[in-house]
Protein backbone atom coordinates (compact mmCIF):
# COMPACT_ATOMS: atom_id res chain seq x y z
CA UNK A 1 0.00 0.00 0.00
CA UNK A 2 1.04 3.54 -0.63
CA UNK A 3 2.67 4.97 2.51
CA UNK A 4 1.14 8.42 1.94
CA UNK A 5 -2.34 6.91 1.75
CA UNK A 6 -1.85 5.03 5.02
CA UNK A 7 -0.77 8.27 6.72
CA UNK A 8 -4.11 9.97 5.98
CA UNK A 9 -6.39 7.05 6.85
CA UNK A 10 -8.11 6.68 10.20
CA UNK A 11 -10.51 4.29 11.88
CA UNK A 12 -14.05 5.16 10.81
CA UNK A 13 -15.42 4.28 14.27
CA UNK A 14 -12.94 5.99 16.61
CA UNK A 15 -10.90 8.24 14.29
CA UNK A 16 -7.69 6.73 15.65
CA UNK A 17 -4.70 6.56 13.34
CA UNK A 18 -4.12 3.36 11.39
CA UNK A 19 -0.82 1.73 10.52
CA UNK A 20 0.09 -1.07 8.17
CA UNK A 21 0.49 -4.39 10.00
CA UNK A 22 4.08 -5.56 10.24
CA UNK A 23 4.96 -8.86 8.50
CA UNK A 24 5.15 -10.73 11.84
CA UNK A 25 1.74 -9.36 12.93
CA UNK A 26 0.21 -10.31 9.60
CA UNK A 27 1.65 -13.81 9.85
CA UNK A 28 0.24 -14.23 13.39
CA UNK A 29 -3.12 -12.85 12.30
CA UNK A 30 -3.32 -15.21 9.31
CA UNK A 31 -2.37 -18.15 11.54
CA UNK A 32 -5.20 -17.20 13.91
CA UNK A 33 -7.58 -16.89 10.94
CA UNK A 34 -6.64 -20.39 9.78
CA UNK A 35 -7.47 -21.68 13.30
CA UNK A 36 -10.85 -19.94 13.19
CA UNK A 37 -9.86 -17.69 16.08
CA UNK A 38 -10.60 -14.30 14.50
CA UNK A 39 -14.00 -12.72 14.13
CA UNK A 40 -15.20 -9.42 12.76
CA UNK A 41 -17.15 -6.71 14.52
CA UNK A 42 -20.42 -8.56 13.83
CA UNK A 43 -19.15 -11.81 15.33
CA UNK A 44 -18.63 -13.59 12.00
CA UNK A 45 -15.60 -15.88 11.91
CA UNK A 46 -13.05 -14.62 9.37
CA UNK A 47 -12.06 -17.35 6.91
CA UNK A 48 -10.14 -15.52 4.18
CA UNK A 49 -6.42 -14.87 4.86
CA UNK A 50 -5.22 -11.30 4.60
CA UNK A 51 -2.76 -9.89 2.12
CA UNK A 52 -2.37 -6.84 4.37
CA UNK A 53 -4.18 -5.12 7.21
CA UNK A 54 -4.42 -1.70 8.79
CA UNK A 55 -4.17 -1.85 12.57
CA UNK A 56 -5.85 0.75 14.75
CA UNK A 57 -3.59 2.77 17.05
CA UNK A 58 -4.86 1.00 20.19
CA UNK A 59 -4.26 -2.41 18.58
CA UNK A 60 -7.79 -3.66 19.25
CA UNK A 61 -9.08 -3.67 15.66
CA UNK A 62 -7.67 -4.15 12.19
CA UNK A 63 -9.15 -3.45 8.80
CA UNK A 64 -8.42 -5.86 5.96
CA UNK A 65 -6.78 -4.78 2.73
CA UNK A 66 -8.24 -6.67 -0.24
CA UNK A 67 -6.66 -6.42 -3.68
CA UNK A 68 -4.68 -3.41 -2.47
CA UNK A 69 -7.81 -1.56 -1.30
CA UNK A 70 -8.40 -0.90 2.41
CA UNK A 71 -11.85 -2.08 3.56
CA UNK A 72 -12.71 0.60 6.11
CA UNK A 73 -16.16 -0.65 7.07
CA UNK A 74 -16.79 -0.80 10.82
CA UNK A 75 -18.72 -4.07 10.52
CA UNK A 76 -15.75 -5.71 8.73
CA UNK A 77 -13.16 -4.67 11.33
CA UNK A 78 -11.29 -7.63 12.76
CA UNK A 79 -11.44 -7.96 16.54
CA UNK A 80 -7.81 -8.49 17.51
CA UNK A 81 -8.21 -9.06 21.23
CA UNK A 82 -10.18 -12.24 20.48
CA UNK A 83 -7.07 -14.20 19.53
CA UNK A 84 -4.29 -12.59 21.58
Amino acid sequence: MDKELVEILCCPATRQDLRLAQPQELSELNAAISRGAVSDEQGRVVKRPLEAALVRQDGKRAYPVRDGIPVLLVEDALVLDSFR
